[in-house]
């Protein structure tokens, strides 16, 4: 390779992964003055950035008090400078900056007001082009040397190689593998020396033993709870809204009990049960007393005509004959002990746990570089000094309403900025 090859080949700052923090980082970095590569092994960026929010792209969480924030994230504490450094409101502020405003829904999601993803993903393209970011596409790194001071000094691509002032790794994790994360990055990162905490499928659908399940197939369950046990003993509770599938649970409330259920099974092969409660804002006697108060109501009517005050159409037809009792039966002569029969199968549905879906299905990765190895003000390896990461490939996630992509574009703009600040006070 001659000379001239190597000044061309040779970046202040190279980022690795073209994703929503690797796009972030780049920015960060050529805002702060650095001349800087983006390489991804795929042929366009932002595959997964398109998938987020089944394409409407929940950019982030309308929460700017930081510690709250960061007590809902595995390792939260770690992420702590990132998030004062780039809040939420600094995200929405970005993107409207640039042409995309936002939104905010249900639970405080921040959608673009377009509800498209690819506006978001043209407004990071647009920015880095105007920043003059070296793009690099469907460039493969085979491996990186490291010089006597233990930093980056070369990274070796299929067809070229980088001479890198500072490298910053931002591949991601495992999830959703057809959008290019392998967990290539974990590989590179242990072979110069970071211990890996062993990723894990995170915010995945859960599989679920009974057949009935399959019967509420498409139906949704608003603000419903769900109490996981574990060899008989309670574990957890959460609630939150439900999506019942062919082969069980889907829904944020189904993701983000993923998280948990992961946990526990990489613990223990202990038999999980889940037990679902339809109505957790009543008792059982408050329950008991609203159906008493709909039969009264409606005495002269059939059990199968009744209830429809109470529950979903369809979630109400599953209740009725999951119960057992005689449909044909009027509301007058319904007993209490058939009563109580329909207020423990809302309160108390139990569930036998099958499985979790894997990476294919998973929204995020839980696990990979361990935080411990990481200077969580900058972003900066413990151990490679030139080396940074950005996004899914730290050990961090959180539940889902764009709490993982507002982790992506904190420790993306982190880590560009303290790469580029810490060159220039070297150039200095």
């Amino acid at each position: 390779m001659s000379s001239k090859k190597l000044i061309e080949e040779q970046f202040d700052v190279v980022v690795i992964g073209a994703g929503p923090a690797g796009m972030m980082a780049a920015f960060a970095a050529a805002k702060k003055g650095a001349r800087v590569a983006l390489v991804d092994k795929k042929e366009e960026p932002g595959k997964k950035l398109l998938m987020a929010g089944n394409g409407r792209c929940n950019i982030t969480q309308d929460e700017n008090n930081i510690v709250e924030l960061s007590n809902l994230y595995k390792n939260g504490r770690f992420l702590l400078s990132a998030f004062g450094a780039f809040r939420p409101g600094n995200v929405q502020e970005f993107f409207a900056n640039h042409g995309v405003p936002t939104k905010v829904e249900k639970n405080g999601k921040v959608y673009p007001v377009s509800d498209k993803a690819q506006d978001v993903l043209d407004a990071l393209m647009s920015v880095l082009k105007e920043n003059n970011i070296t793009f690099l596409y469907k460039a493969h790194v085979v491996d990186f040397s490291l010089d006597s001071e233990n930093k980056i000094s070369k990274i070796k691509l299929k067809k070229r190689e980088l001479f890198p002032a500072k490298v910053i790794i931002a591949t991601g994790g495992k999830s959703y593998p057809a959008t290019g994360s392998m967990g290539d990055g974990y590989e590179w990162a242990a072979k110069m020396g970071h211990k890996i905490i062993e990723p894990l499928p995170a915010l995945v659908p859960i599989k679920i033993l009974e057949d009935w399940v399959g019967e509420l197939q498409g139906v949704s369950a608003g603000s419903v709870g769900i109490t996981v046990f574990q060899g008989g003993k309670k574990k957890f509770t959460d609630a939150g809204d439900l999506m019942f599938a062919h082969y069980g649970l889907s829904g944020p409330l189904a993701l983000n009990m993923s998280r948990g259920i992961g946990k526990l099974i990489s613990q223990s092969d202990e038999n999980i049960k889940l037990v679902l409660d339809l109505k957790p804002y009543l008792t059982a006697e408050q329950l008991d007393e609203i159906i008493l108060t709909d039969f009264e109501r409606n005495a002269d009517k059939k059990l199968s005509n009744c209830l429809f005050d109470v529950f979903s159409p369809k979630l109400l037809d599953f209740i009725l004959r999951y119960s057992g009792l005689d449909l044909e039966k009027h509301a007058a002569k319904i007993s209490r002990k058939e009563r109580h029969i329909l207020v423990n199968l809302c309160k108390n549905l139990e569930m036998n746990f099958d499985s979790l879906f894997g990476f294919e299905k998973a929204m995020v990765t839980s696990g990979g570089v361990a935080t411990k190895e990481i200077d969580s003000r900058t972003m900066q390896s413990k151990i490679v000094p030139n080396l940074y990461f950005a996004g899914e490939i730290i050990d961090v996630d959180g539940p889902t309403g764009g709490y993982n992509l507002q982790m992506c574009w904190s420790t993306g703009h982190l880590a560009g900025e303290s790469a580029a600040k810490n060159l220039i006070d070297i150039k200095a």
